[in-house]
This record gives structure tokens, sequence and C-alpha cells, in this order.
């Protein structure tokens, strides 16, 4: 079975990422480093199985010779941008991002702040039990915080925000310290909650995966933004409630940067996911759009191979490369506070949502949606209809027994109308 998943290795904390695995991991990950005695620097996220893993991790790099630097708690953006500032060799995060605190995993970022590529966790996996006469050491890595948050500083020096009145939502997650202090150092009124981690509250009814549960709590505030519990994705809501997703704050960041001259290639990368009304915004603005798989390593990938610098995903992965990266939460809030200019996020007219209806079918087989010929012929019919106006998406789970239908319509009510009569087939056809 492979270990490695589109997000590294992820299970439940004690059972199947147990500390004996975590050790053999970053053993295995120091040997393949091109490095005698790699420098790894190694942060995590609030749950409680997070310094027991933690620690069996730079037991195993010392193990392979590698010299385990602990930063604590950071974000995982955090991690992707000091690897590259300080010159180590790997970084390795241990969080299971926006899943429950008994989940953890465990992913690592290679020299220039990126996820290693599978052929580098092929080689970890294979590596797993081979022994090693080298030592290595650990140390703390004193002040890993603060200089994620001077290089926030940094980037957004020009950013002013006295009088913003600004609500946060950390998750009880890795933002908790460093999302509050940035905001305020660059003048905002803060305003949190969930920023008592216990070790289990992280993601627990808070963060990204529940925005709407945020708007009950916003009192006055101008703004307010939800991140995940490792701190790579962010969601907005308006002074309204209103949440504003990743496709909303990536065009409000993509019109921005192509007014300053600083959207690299003109372009920006996102997944099939994204809301057809962002697509027309680009493509009134003349910015070129790409589309890649669902994933920020795709998105990351793409981004790389054309010299662009901005993407990102609906869910708030947002990656703006002359930052970090890597998804980050934090600086795509700032980013998106630099784009509007003082103006009320309320106000914004960056892009036109269409109408989105997502249906998972539960199916036998989802490989065998590939040669249903009738549902893609319904695909077809639906999506001939919808042309220029809305699109339809099918695609298989990665993960799951699940066919995703997808529909973007003008209208509520043909959104949900062509969504059921597809999921209605699929259903028949596969279920």
């Amino acid at each position: 079975m492979r270990l490695f998943g589109t997000d590294g290795v992820r299970g439940v904390a004690g059972e199947f990422l147990d500390a004996d695995l975590a050790l053999r991991l970053g053993r295995a990950a120091a040997l393949t480093a091109k490095a005698d005695h790699p420098q790894v620097l190694i942060v995590r996220d609030t749950r409680e199985s997070g310094e027991m893993l933690e620690a069996a991790l730079a037991a195993g790099i010392a193990g392979g010779g590698g010299h385990a630097l602990l930063g604590g708690v950071l974000p995982t953006p955090g991690a992707s941008l000091l690897v590259r500032r300080y010159g180590f060799d790997m970084a390795a995060v241990v969080s299971a991002s926006h899943n429950p605190y008994q989940d953890n995993g465990i992913k690592f970022f290679g020299p220039e702040g990126m996820k290693i590529g599978d052929d580098q966790e092929a080689e970890i996996e294979r590596r797993l039990d081979e022994p090693s006469s080298r030592i290595g050491r650990l140390r703390e890595l004193h002040g890993a915080g603060g200089d994620y948050l001077r290089e926030l500083q940094l980037r957004f020096s020009g950013l002013d925000l006295s009088g913003l009145r600004v609500l946060l939502d950390c998750a009880n997650g890795a933002t908790y310290r460093v999302a509050p202090e940035i905001f305020r150092r660059l003048g905002a009124e803060v305003d949190t909650i969930a920023v008592q981690p216990d070790g289990r509250n992280i993601n627990h009814g808070v963060g990204s995966t529940h925005i709407d549960a945020l708007s009950e709590r916003m009192d006055g505030q101008d703004v307010a933004f939800a991140f995940d519990g490792d701190g790579d994705r962010v969601l907005a809501l308006d002074r309204n409630g209103t949440v504003v997703d990743g496709d909303e704050l990536m065009a409000l960041a993509a019109l921005h940067l192509r007014g300053s001259g600083r959207l690299a290639g003109d372009g920006v990368a996102v997944t099939v996911m994204t809301n057809y009304g962002f697509h027309r915004a680009m493509a009134d603005a003349g910015i070129e759009v790409a589309t890649t798989s669902v994933g920020d390593r795709h998105v990351l990938a793409e981004l790389v191979r054309r010299g662009w610098a901005l993407g990102g995903e609906q869910s708030g992965h947002i990656i703006d490369t002359g930052f970090a990266p890597s998804g980050d939460g934090t600086a795509a809030a700032l980013l998106a506070l630099e784009a509007l200019q003082g103006a009320d996020l309320a106000d914004r007219h960056a892009m036109e949502k269409l109408p989105q209806r997502l249906v998972n079918v539960r199916v036998r087989d989802r490989a065998a949606l590939e040669g249903a010929d009738s549902i893609w012929a319904a695909v077809e019919r639906e999506s001939e209809a919808l042309e220029g106006r809305g699109r339809v998406l099918v695609r298989p789970s990665g993960t799951e027994p699940l066919v995703r239908v997808m529909v973007e319509a003008p209208g509520e009510d043909e959104c949900q109308e062509i969504a059921a009569r597809l999921a209605n087939l699929v259903q028949t056809e596969l279920g």
C-alpha cells in the first residue's frame, strides 16, 4: 500500500500514523537528501498528537544523519517560506490540515519550498526500513514564528489597516498566534475566535470548513477571515456575513496584481472546480486562465511550468509564489485587503459568481464512469445547452466511491434541474 497520498502521509494518530512510522519516515527522508547531514526544519499544528510525532520524526531524522530543527507551532506556509530563507535542505510539517484532531499527517518540502515530488516520496517509502549508521542532532529553532511574521510584514509593508475592524477565526490551529499579530502590526483592530487550542479542539466547529458558523459571531466588524488548522487556506465574510470563497479572493488578487504590473505572465492557474464566473471575469480583463485537476500541488506545478505566480482553489488555497510556493491563508487574506485598497469587501466587483450545485452520487465503482456512454452523452447535451452561459463537470472522486456532479448556470432553478437530471442518471447507471 502506498503511504503518501495527495498531501503527504495522513491517518489516525497512534493507529496508522504512530511514532514508529514517523521515526522511519524521518530516517528515510534524511537518507534521501543530497547532503550527508541534511538540516531539516520541523513545524506542527496544535493537535495533541503533534508533540509525539514531532519527537519521533526528529529522532528518525537524526537517526538518518540529519540535523532536526524544531520550529514549534507554525502554519504550513511558514515551513515553505523559511526552508528557503534559512537555506535548509528540507522541511517537514506535522499536520492533518482541516481534518479532526484524531488525524495527523506528515508532509515534506524540498529546499525550494515546494512539496517534494512523487519520485522522492516513492524513494522514502522504499527506504523506510533501511538501516543507517549516521548520527545527527536535534535542537530547537527559536524565533521561527517571529521570522515568519517579519516576512509577512516585509511583503505587506505598504498595507495600512488602521481603522479596519477584523474578525479572525484561527480554527484553534497553527495560525492562532501569528495571524492576529500580523493584522495588529498592520494597524487593524482585531477580534478573534478559536485561538485557545487544547489539542483536541482544532477545526471543531470552527475554521474555514465551518465558515457559516462564523457569520453568527460577527458583531460590527468590517470583514472576517477563517483559516484552516494548518493555515494554508482562508475564506472570508464581508460585513453582511456573505461568504467570499477562494475564487472571489483570487479574482480580487489577479485584477489587483495585473493592474499594478505584478501578475507574472498575465495568467492565473485554477482547478476544474473554479466558478465559471471567474473565467468570464478573467477573459474580460485579458488574463489567461490555466485549469488543472483538483489539488494545490497540481496548481503549483502549473504555475512553475508556465512561470506564473498566482493560483489557487475555490476552497481557499491561494498561492502567490512571489511570497511563498505554498498556499498561505494569512498572506492571501492580506493580499485581498491590499487589492481592495481601502474599499469595502461587500462592494467587491471582481467577478459575478454563477449559481453552483454540487451533488455527490455514491456508486459501486467510480472507475466505471469512464465507460458510461449514456452519462457522457447526457453531459454533452447539457453542456451544449449551457454553452457561453455556464458549464457541467462530472468526475469521479479521487478517494471515495463517489461520482461528483457539478453544474453552474445563470439561474438557481436551472442549475438545480440540470444537476438533478444528471445525478439521477448516474445513480441509475452506476449506483
